[in-house]
């Protein structure tokens, strides 16, 4: 897949697999940490349990710095209608049991049904919009990522939000990939961690009404 950014053009498939196992008791063992909210396996599914107004959150144990990109299949389980969060370039604060610096993304979330980026612990970059049609119990192809903090999620193949961070993570030093469920419940599976690849492009309009600055612009 192909996602056209802002002067970037994404190859979400080319990049090095950094992580591509099934969620099994052995693997949540080896190479996840459960901090908040409820995690536990149903089949293939990882779900996600947390009736509290605060992230439920599962990271992993190994780090993947760098410009990564997260994709995964995720769902809300009925009755729950909200919040299937995911988070990269991140980190936990140990010391305040919270979650550290971190990208953070989501679908259906942000208390009214809105598709957002968000960084944290300071929350002071936020981005979001309620214009996604989302259906809950319906499972959706999520991937989220960041290229030296310019964030971006697409959903079902299709891009919905990216956003530039202006004082960008530190992606060497924080790099620890998680879930999140917000007063939600939630199922993830097929899990795919790579190394973005990406390329610079050059961003121009073709007038679209005038030959002559069209002769103009192709001669220049």
């Amino acid at each position: 897949m192909i996602v056209r950014l802002i002067r970037k053009e994404v190859d979400t498939e080319s990049g090095k697999i950094l992580y591509d196992l099934p969620f099994t008791r052995e693997v949540l063992e080896k190479y996840w940490k459960i901090y908040t909210g409820e995690w536990y396996l149903d089949g293939e599914w990882l779900t996600g349990k947390n009736p509290g107004n605060f992230p439920g959150m599962i990271i992993s144990r190994l780090d993947y710095p760098g410009n990564v990109i997260v994709e995964f299949e995720a769902r809300t389980v009925l009755p729950c209608t909200h919040d299937i969060n995911f988070m990269w370039n991140g980190s936990w604060d140990e010391e305040k049991n919270q979650r550290g610096y971190s990208y953070v993304a989501g679908i259906q979330g942000w208390w009214n049904g809105k598709v957002g980026i968000e960084k944290s612990p300071e929350y002071k970059l936020t981005a979001c919009t309620p214009l996604f049609n989302f259906e809950p119990g319906r499972i959706y192809r999520i991937l989220g990522g960041s290229i030296n903090g310019h964030c971006f999620i697409c959903a079902d193949g299709r891009l919905l939000l990216e956003v530039t961070d202006p004082d960008p993570i530190d992606n060497q030093k924080y790099a620890k990939v998680g879930f999140e469920a917000y007063c939600s419940h939630i199922q993830i599976r097929n899990l795919k961690i790579r190394e973005a690849r990406w390329r610079e492009i050059d961003e121009i309009y073709i007038p679209e009404f005038c030959s002559r600055c069209w002769i103009t612009l192709i001669t220049a």
